[in-house]
């Protein structure tokens, strides 16, 4: 596994955006793990949580794309946090564009805010997850809708490999019904190999208990 796997898997323990219990997702699956994205909230974690998002969009998009395109809300900080990495480390300059929850009818008016969309553009979906895949359903019509635009990918932090609608998972699902790629910084895969009785600072984050838990979930929801 490349090194900035292992330290965004570290990075995300840190800064408690992943977590292990008792939860229940939106869907209402119980699950032994989560992941909240919504615990960046320092300048120094949305720094770092950009190099991470520009180090995987390198690897797997190269410049390939015109707009980085970070569905609301969680997406906007993402997308801003990512295109500034981009630039910073790489030299890519790519404008950031979001999605509204409602149209704003004065001043920067509109459902989109950032750079407009226009013809002829690439857009890269960023999310955080995708569980069902619902915000990119509803993302990718509201930028087609802007003009002749094209959709090249989706890149997210964590896959969480499972399943969708069918029996495959929500990103293989998105890639077959919009014909675009996907990608995650890592997968719950990944995340299982690595921390199973590794400490972190002390602490065993997997232990045999949690990983039995983990597979258990998988057996019911996880991809075949």
């Amino acid at each position: 596994m490349d090194s900035y796997k292992l330290d965004f898997i570290e990075f995300m323990i840190d800064s408690c955006v992943l977590t292990f219990g008792d939860f229940t997702t939106k869907s209402g699956r119980k699950t032994p793990f989560f992941i909240n994205t919504g615990n960046y909230t320092t300048g120094r974690q949305l720094n770092r949580l950009g190099d991470y998002y520009a180090k995987a969009i390198k690897d797997n998009f190269r410049t390939d794309f015109d707009v980085l395109f970070g569905p609301a809300y969680k997406g906007i900080p993402i997308s801003v946090a990512t295109t500034i990495s981009l630039s910073a480390s790489f030299g890519i300059n790519v404008k950031y564009c979001s999605s509204r929850k409602e149209v704003k009818d004065h001043g920067d008016a509109g459902i989109l805010l950032g750079g407009p969309l226009k013809d002829g553009q690439k857009v890269l979906i960023i999310e955080d997850v995708t569980t069902a895949g619902t915000s990119i359903r509803e993302s990718i019509p509201l930028i087609k809708a802007q003009g002749n635009i094209k959709v090249v990918g989706l890149i997210i932090s964590v896959d969480r490999m499972e399943k969708g609608q069918n029996e495959i998972s929500a990103l293989k699902e998105l890639e077959q019904e919009f014909g675009i790629r996907t990608q995650a910084i890592v997968t719950m895969e990944e995340i299982v190999e690595y921390l199973h009785n590794r400490p972190i600072d002390g602490v065993v984050y997997i232990n045999d208990e949690i990983k039995e838990r983990i597979d258990v979930y998988y057996e019911q929801y996880g991809i075949k």
